[in-house]
């Protein structure tokens, strides 16, 4: 992740000056790089574009969902994936096009699937037989409606990533499985049902994947699978769906490869396959890739702990609540100091956050210049699940969120207030 400073020395993003942007809107503070997220989904798009391949890009609006995200993923001319009601919600609060919106979720409710057919949302993935005849009894309420679907399917690949987040493999909670039959028997359920359009396959593999092995492995599979459903059942696929994981860099340890390359190496796959159809659209689903690298998290040093012989802690006045992957799933950041981000480090911390548990640890291992008090700690690359996963644990209120672009900021979400933790609460006595 490229450091950019001012003439100060400073740590700036989108052009303003990080410890502007802390004394105007306080920490801790989410602050995204606009230009940063246009620019990624830009790459994604061009490649299709330079392929002659018929696409889709789909931010995957789990990574970071918010009215604001939205509004420029539409002005990107960006499909958008939810996967629960008020992601879909969020959506309609920001004018998204429901036409491009495509409804994720391994168990979607009775009522989330109401509203998606009301909003008219452009496609629903569909997850598993339970989704399938509920999705059918809602439609046959109204027998002049239909409904453009996916079938999710795991394919038997699974990534190299962290089990909580891998996703392809047989044994997972999403998606019909394929060597069983249960896959071509929901395709065969789905087709014999006039109200539904199934326009093809979706599979994800799982997030955070360095390689281009297992996309061009996945593309492979879901096109035999595609190629089955054409010769038992007549089918004549619209979309392959090869969903999202790209990797981003976290730390210096991480080496991912550019967006272009995945989707080169999906698109060859695909064109050097014998097809007895046509050349479905390809769609994918970054998420992390997009968000991620764009995302700044600010934090201001509070007390310090020296014990001879160990690390020293350096706590901030964020942590778990406003970060949970560390604690969750061991994820590993790199920080700077806000005053002078290019700094040599001279020491080596445990940079921890204010809520009471031992794995409040947001870096481990932070190389960072001597701090004090009051100084102002930039995380980088926070911009996925970050805010998504936030919670208010030991009534903290969550943080505000700061869009920047052309050397402008901008308020985006408001910051909770204590008044706001207690708002849905209701006395007993």
């Amino acid at each position: 992740m490229s450091i950019q400073t001012n003439a100060a020395g400073h740590l700036t993003i989108g052009g303003v000056d990080a410890l502007t942007l802390a004394q105007d809107y306080q920490t801790p503070l989410y602050v995204y790089d606009v230009e940063a997220i246009r620019n990624q989904i830009r790459a994604f798009k061009a490649v299709f574009e330079a392929q002659a391949v018929p696409y889709a890009v789909s931010y995957a609006s789990k990574a970071f969902a918010t009215i604001a995200m939205y509004q420029v993923a539409a002005q990107e001319g960006c499909h958008v994936d939810v996967v629960s009601g008020g992601e879909l919600y969020t959506a309609q609060q920001a004018d998204f096009p429901m036409a491009d919106v495509s409804f994720h979720g391994n168990n979607k409710s009775r009522e989330e699937l109401q509203t998606a057919l009301n909003a008219g949302v452009g496609t629903i993935i569909v997850d598993n037989f339970y989704e399938l005849q509920l999705l059918g009894e809602l439609l046959a309420a109204t027998p002049d409606r239909h409904q453009a679907i996916l079938l999710r399917v795991t394919p038997g690949i699974s990534a190299h990533t962290h089990a909580y987040i891998s996703t392809g493999q047989v044994d997972s909670k999403f998606g019909f499985d394929v060597d069983s039959g249960q896959a071509l028997t929901a395709a065969r359920q789905a087709l014999s049902n006039p109200q539904l359009d199934l326009l093809g396959i979706h599979a994800h593999i799982g997030s955070q994947i360095f390689s281009v092995a297992g996309f061009e492995g996945v593309t492979t599979k879901l096109l035999a699978i595609l190629t089955q459903w054409h010769d038992e059942l007549g089918f004549v696929p619209q979309v392959l769906n090869v969903g999202g994981g790209f990797g981003i860099r976290y730390t210096k340890e991480d080496t991912p490869l550019p967006a272009a390359d995945f989707v080169e190496a999906i698109v060859t796959t695909l064109k050097q396959a014998k097809l007895p159809f046509a050349l479905p659209a390809v769609w994918i689903e970054p998420g992390r890739s997009i968000v991620g690298p764009a995302g700044y998290q600010l934090y201001s040093v509070g007390s310090r702990k020296d014990v001879p012989g160990l690390r020293p802690f350096v706590a901030v006045d964020g942590g778990m609540g406003d970060n949970i992957r560390p604690a969750l799933y061991q994820a590993e950041y790199e920080a700077v100091k806000a005053a002078e981000p290019t700094a040599a480090a001279t020491e080596d911390v445990r940079l921890v956050g204010k809520y009471c548990e031992s794995g409040d640890i947001l870096i481990d291992h932070a190389h960072l210049p001597k701090t004090q008090p009051g100084d102002i700690v930039a995380v980088l690359a926070t911009g996925a699940y970050g805010y998504s996963m936030a919670s208010n644990y030991n009534r903290n209120p969550r943080p505000a969120v700061v869009f920047v672009e052309n050397g402008q900021a901008k308020l985006v979400v408001a910051r909770e207030t204590y008044a706001d933790l207690t708002q849905n609460d209701r006395p007993y006595i």
